[in-house]
């Protein structure tokens, strides 16, 4: 409330909002855990409802996953169907939908039409592999793919694995 966003920045990459894909146990701690950080987020799942439950269950998890009670103020829920256009000015997407690969590239070819040419895509999955999940996309798009693997709870374990595939651009991995 009040908060400017935070301006995360490495290397002349900016991250200054975040969209969130999938609002089950990791993706709505992702989206409290970046929120933590003064990022707007916009978390996204199926229906709006299912997405704001998903929220709603990640705020009431002990320990904590925010900083400070109203930091879920900063994530906007809404549903793949309806809302796609929230995440057009996103500079980071994160998928962390269940692990089917059909699922999630579907998903992020949807996704990847209604947002900015580039912005950053990550998967924060822990069983398939990242450059798998990437075949036959466009050079543009895979040069701004890679994993972003969180480990649960987000907050309180300080693990982020960083993967990339081979045509993953140095300074998105930065």
């Amino acid at each position: 409330r009040g908060r400017a966003p935070t301006r995360c920045r490495r290397r002349g990459m900016t991250i200054t909002s975040v969209g969130v894909l999938g609002a089950g146990t990791m993706g709505a701690q992702i989206a409290l855990h970046l929120a933590n950080a003064g990022l707007p987020v916009v978390l996204l799942d199926v229906t709006r409802d299912q997405a704001a439950a998903g929220l709603q269950r990640a705020r009431k998890l002990k320990p904590d996953p925010q900083f400070t009670p109203d930091t879920w103020r900063l994530v906007k829920t809404g549903s793949f169907e309806e809302d796609l256009g929230l995440l057009a000015s996103a500079d980071w997407i994160l998928e962390a939908v269940v692990e089917r690969i059909d699922v999630k590239r579907d998903l992020i070819t949807r996704v990847a039409a209604a947002c900015r040419g580039d912005a950053v895509f990550t998967t924060n999955t822990s069983g398939i592999p990242v450059g798998a999940i990437a075949e036959g996309w466009p050079l543009e798009r895979r040069r701004r793919w890679l994993g972003t693997h969180f480990f649960n709870p987000p907050r309180y374990l300080a693990l982020l694995e960083i993967v990339p595939t081979p045509d993953t651009d140095l300074e998105v991995v930065a």
